[in-house]
């Protein structure tokens, strides 16, 4: 993230029980922009859209949010007023990128909104350069199927054969693997001695 975020025109959900703290989170967080809900009842998504989700982490239990810490959809920060250990881990296990001391003071509102937002793009970020190496990993034994094709067209070894691939993916604007892919389908030809 390279510049400060702007909350105008986000919705937010305030998982946690009205009380003063709540309202002059609520203050704050209308201050910046943001249209505010508050319930004290399991989060769905679908029935409350929210860019962002502020959590009881004191009092919250496991089907508050549904979902686990790596697949949270939206940006989460928790409400802790407490050191409790067991309550920070269900806090990081649910996703929270960001916490918000209680008593809630107005000066912590923005930066926590901002590093959650940080920390949740980042995570989702990690979770799609994995899933991009998992799909090359896959591949690669037909990579390796379209490299024996080239050497026995072309006559020539592992080394030659995958700067063949190379070029051909560079061609076609493809990643290797996927020019692999179509040589071993059958749908480019295996490339002769170039």
């Amino acid at each position: 993230m390279t510049r400060t975020p702007s909350f105008v025109s986000w919705r937010a959900a305030i998982l946690h029980r009205t009380d003063d703290n709540i309202e002059r989170l609520k203050r704050q967080l209308e201050r910046l922009g943001v249209t505010v809900l508050v319930q004290w009842k399991p989060l769905d998504l679908a029935e409350t859209p929210a860019d962002i989700v502020l959590v009881d982490a004191d009092q919250g239990w496991d089907d508050l949010l549904p979902w686990d810490g790596d697949e949270a959809p939206v940006p989460v920060v928790a409400l802790l007023g407490s050191e409790a250990p067991g309550r920070i881990a269900w806090a990081l296990g649910k996703g929270a990128g960001a916490l918000i001391a209680k008593p809630v003071t107005a000066s912590s509102v923005y930066p926590a909104l901002v590093l959650a937002t940080h920390a949740h793009h980042e995570r989702t970020a990690v979770k799609a350069r994995i899933a991009g190496l998992e799909e090359r990993l896959r591949l690669r034994p037909i990579v390796y199927d379209a490299m024996r094709s080239i050497m026995a067209a072309q006559g020539g070894d592992e080394t030659g054969a995958y700067r063949t691939l190379c070029r051909l993916a560079m061609q076609r604007r493809l990643t290797v693997e996927h020019v692999a892919a179509s040589i071993v389908a059958g749908h480019e030809p295996v490339p002769r001695a170039m």
